[in-house]
């Protein structure tokens, strides 16, 4: 393997850890015909994506991921977008995980998705408003709501109602 390639190789995989910004142009996994008959995916068969079902790999661009090459970064036609992990994907790694018996890792990647689409400022300020002491229970049911809402992030939003129940429960929640 001469160093164009191994380079080539090392940007294939990177994109299957990095963050997301926006899913265009992406398509819906339960439209297609390349999962299980069961339509999820199986550890045994599909596991690991970049390897054994590459053409379930999509940019959030919706590029594929063979696409991802040293030329087409160095030419621009590759961007940042097109080395984030998608809500797709994250889900297909949900359902891999699911197959093995790892369900709370699959519940942590789905919530990993939704917020895919939320700004990274806003996942911050949300990030320190849950932490006790700092906000209401108003403003967590507030934050809540926005998530379901705005974001259409419903495991989100059901986390931090939680929160906000348990904060109350335990007397962690902002005075005032």
């Amino acid at each position: 393997m001469n160093e164009k390639e191994i380079i080539e190789k090392i940007v294939r995989e990177v994109i299957m850890s990095m963050g997301n910004k926006g899913i265009k142009g992406e398509t819906d996994i339960k439209d297609e015909k390349l999962l299980n008959d069961k339509g999820h995916m199986d550890a045994n068969k599909d596991y690991p994506l970049a390897e054994k079902r590459p053409e379930l790999v999509r940019t959030p661009t919706n590029k594929k991921l063979q696409d991802i090459t040293l030329d087409a970064v160095l030419n621009g036609s590759i961007t940042a977008d097109d080395v984030r992990i998608s809500p797709r994907t994250l889900e297909l790694q949900a359902q891999i995980s699911e197959s093995v018996g790892k369900d709370a890792f699959a519940r942590n990647l789905r919530r990993a998705a939704e917020l895919i689409t939320i700004p990274d400022d806003r996942i911050l300020q949300i990030y320190n408003a849950l932490r006790p002491y700092r906000s209401t229970k108003q403003e967590l049911l507030d934050i809540a709501d926005e998530l379901e809402n705005k974001y259409d992030a419903k495991i989100n939003s059901a986390f931090v109602k939680e929160a906000a129940q348990v904060y109350e429960e335990r007397n962690r929640l902002k005075r005032g």
